[in-house]
């Protein structure tokens, strides 16, 4: 097969991804779109280089594809850390989709984890070399699309990831818990890592306990990706006095993200990079107001339903986190705006359209 040559009609879609935890983004989407290639009776598995014991049913070790492989097979590699499976797919005869889901810019870790910078550098290369072999590239967001048409891929397209929290899990908008005395609960959601910049937060909580809501408190949810940022964050915390006022959560089961949506106030991101933030799209869902840094995919993805801040400045970002939290005692305006975002974003259908973009190319 050429670099862009496809079989003959599909035999199976599997998914290849470095490993699958429970709960993550990527491993959610990973899971869903399985589940939608299987739901049109194609056969379809996810093959890890980890194995997971907590996903361990749901996948199989990536040496055993070699005896799997049939002829009308494609795989889909799902890209957003470096991994051996990278130039080892793009050696094999496949037809070769790339899923992608963005790469954390090193210069954004190497200071607190140099491995770990270095491990988003390969994976740099690794789109690299990918991108000659691949029949087509499928970006989460425009934004990270135009990393894939950068870096060589010629044939592209974009579709939301299927790895939100279902409107099953998430609480009804009408089920939300509203306590009328004490100060706004501030949340944060997703991987305690350097570029998600929950100092900001921290720093901006001080300023509003000092000075306009005493009472208000931050729970930050999410696995730490690096000790050192991780043992720094929880040492401002205590600097600024703040021990009692923020809560971390560690890695958490969805029923205790979705517990957060129902009672939290506000969702706050202040990442200094994101590729898409699935977090927005469950504080939509649970029509929870979601104040964000304007970078990034977050312009796409929140559009008119949230309130951007341009400053990192911690007395705007107070400022602004206690507009948008006045904000939603307001009429129906802001609940209207995330659904006609969520509409916008067509995640309901998300996996269905992935596997038609990919089933595509055996035409």
């Amino acid at each position: 097969m050429g670099a862009h040559g496809v079989g003959p009609a599909v035999s199976a879609i599997h998914h290849f991804v470095p490993i699958v935890h429970r709960g993550d983004a990527v491993g959610r989407h990973t899971l869903r779109l399985r589940d939608a290639t299987r739901a049109r009776g194609i056969g379809s598995d996810i093959f890890v280089d980890m194995v997971e014991a907590e996903t361990s049913a749901e996948t199989r070790p990536v040496t055993e594809y070699a005896v799997a492989a049939r002829p009308g097979d494609i795989v889909v590699y799902q890209l957003a850390t470096a991994s051996p499976m990278a130039p080892w797919l793009a050696g094999r005869t496949e037809t070769l989709v790339v899923n992608y889901h963005n790469i954390t810019p090193p210069e954004l870790l190497a200071s607190w984890d140099n491995h770990l910078a270095l491990g988003q550098v390969r994976a740099q290369q690794d789109l690299a070399v990918l991108a000659p072999r691949t029949a087509l590239a499928i970006a989460d967001s425009a934004y990270n699309e135009v990393h894939l048409v950068q870096a060589g891929f010629a044939r592209t397209a974009v579709v939301a990831p299927s790895a939100a929290l279902s409107d099953d899990e998430l609480p009804a908008a009408s089920h939300r818990i509203r306590q009328p005395e004490g100060g706004a609960r501030w949340l944060c959601v997703g991987r305690v890592a350097p570029n998600k910049a929950i100092e900001d937060v921290v720093a901006a909580l001080a300023v509003a306990r000092a000075h306009t809501d005493a009472g208000a408190t931050l729970d930050v949810i999410g696995k730490p990706a690096t000790a050192a940022y991780d043992t720094a964050l929880h040492r401002y915390v205590a600097d600024l006095g703040l021990t009692g006022a923020v809560r971390f959560g560690g890695h958490a089961s969805d029923a205790t993200v979705a517990e957060a949506y129902a009672s939290c106030d506000v969702l706050v991101v202040t990442s200094a990079h994101e590729g898409f933030c699935v977090p927005v799209v469950e504080a939509l869902r649970a029509h929870v107001p979601v104040v964000a840094y304007r970078q990034g995919a977050l312009p796409e993805v929140l559009g008119d339903a949230g309130t951007f801040f341009e400053s990192r400045d911690p007395y705007h970002l107070a400022a602004t986190i206690a507009a948008a939290v006045a904000g939603a005692g307001q009429p129906d305006a802001p609940a209207q705006q995330a659904d006609a975002q969520l509409a916008r974003l067509d995640l309901g259908t998300a996996a269905e359209r992935f596997v038609d973009l990919v089933v595509g190319l055996s035409s």
